[in-house]
């Protein structure tokens, strides 16, 4: 038996987000397919998290246990060959048995982008969120930086099933930032890892602050585990995970 990874990049419009739902199409099912029919048997797909639905991925890690001996090029070829064109594989690596996507990762990386001209283009409106209205973008510049640090982000995260077991919502964000490029308002937040719906609620909350319905100053008091969940989400087009980053060999 062998252990593979594989880094993927996928365009989510199109997907009920990353994790396998019963009748639906996800990113996961879809590779799956592919891979069961190449090995022959079922093969199960370990993600290193999961992505909403509409939200979209420029290289994410997965990995899964394979009995075929093809080599790992000709693997990445077989499955871009099979898959669909908004789905690519870009490597294909062995790995050691143990090697776990989810809890080996060492940070993880998030681009929120938001178009702020009044004509969006059509070929960008899947990937941006179209917001031509008037914001403090000076506010939300400053407002980004204070998520950096480590954090109770419960504030910022949706109810998800794994509650019940009462695990921690801290979490460390090594980097955190917003700034203007040309039509693009940019915010990239790279952290130790993210809860359900945590970078759209924390975008959510950026553009409140840009409307001047909150001051920068109220995420001290959000990040000390205030049990009320922000009610503000960004729209999932605009988001896309960048990277994930695992220790090196």
């Amino acid at each position: 038996m062998r252990r593979i990874s594989i880094r993927i990049s996928y365009d989510g419009t199109d997907y009920h987000g990353w994790q396998v739902q019963p009748g639906l199409r996800t990113i996961q099912s879809t590779i799956e397919q592919v891979l069961s029919t190449l090995d022959g048997k079922s093969v199960h797909l370990e993600g290193s998290g999961r992505t909403d639905a509409g939200v979209h991925a420029l290289a994410v890690c997965a990995a899964f246990n394979l009995d075929n001996p093809i080599p790992t090029d000709n693997l990445r070829r077989a499955l871009n060959r099979q898959l669909p064109p908004d789905i690519r594989i870009l490597e294909a690596t062995e790995r050691p048995l143990d090697f776990q996507p989810r809890f080996n990762a060492l940070a993880k990386t998030y681009e929120y982008r938001i178009w702020r001209e009044e004509i969006c283009p059509p070929f960008l409106q899947r990937y941006v969120h179209h917001h031509p209205y008037p914001l403090n973008e000076v506010d939300m510049i400053a407002a980004a930086d204070m998520f950096i640090g480590e954090h109770d982000f419960t504030a910022f995260a949706s109810a998800d099933e794994s509650d019940i077991l009462g695990k921690s919502k801290v979490r460390r964000i090594f980097d955190a930032r917003m700034w203007r490029h040309e039509e693009i308002l940019h915010f990239r937040v790279r952290g130790s890892g993210f809860l359900k719906h945590m970078v759209r609620h924390m975008m959510g909350f950026l553009l409140e602050v840009g409307k001047e319905n909150h001051l920068p100053e109220d995420l001290h008091y959000l990040l000390k585990g205030h049990p009320a969940k922000v009610p503000y989400s960004a729209p999932a087009q605009g988001l896309t995970q960048i990277s994930v980053e695992y220790p090196l060999p």
